[in-house]
């Protein structure tokens, strides 16, 4: 009696080991990475006196939402927290397929008949951005951006 209750007890514990390592084996599927030339646009705009709280208006209204539709994705906007830059400066970064991707997401941004029609009702009162600043970059391969 002793002896078939050890093997019972042997059998389930064989069986919940092997179920065990299977669970296991499934559960830790390799991580798969898509490769991709995703880029990353660092733009700083430089407006004329007094004039970031318009752009900044345009950008929350209407910009961002246009970037949506061409495929241009944000990753974040920033204004500075010291004088003089805070004044007259907006810095963002936008994420592309790639590098050819933003051109021609850009092309298709500036050809946007609702950009073309804001562009032209923001700037009644006066031009808002004196200079634009690109940059285009790419994840080193310690970054948590890929």
């Amino acid at each position: 009696m002793k002896l078939t209750w050890l093997r019972v007890f042997a059998f389930a514990a064989l069986s919940f080991a092997a179920g065990s390592m299977i669970t296991a084996r499934f559960m830790a599927l390799p991580k798969v990475e898509a490769q991709s030339k995703q880029v990353y646009e660092l733009r700083v705009y430089h407006t004329l006196p007094g004039r970031l709280p318009a752009l900044l208006s345009r950008f929350r209204d209407h910009t961002v939402t246009i970037f949506n539709r061409h495929d241009m994705k944000s990753v974040a906007y920033w204004t500075p927290e010291d004088a003089p830059l805070k004044d007259n400066e907006l810095i963002y970064i936008l994420a592309h397929p790639s590098r050819e991707a933003a051109t021609k997401n850009w092309d298709a941004f500036r050809n946007d008949p609702e950009w073309q029609k804001v562009s032209k009702a923001s700037e009644l009162d006066g031009k808002i951005v004196e200079k634009v600043d690109s940059t285009y970059m790419d994840p080193t391969d310690f970054s948590k951006l890929k």
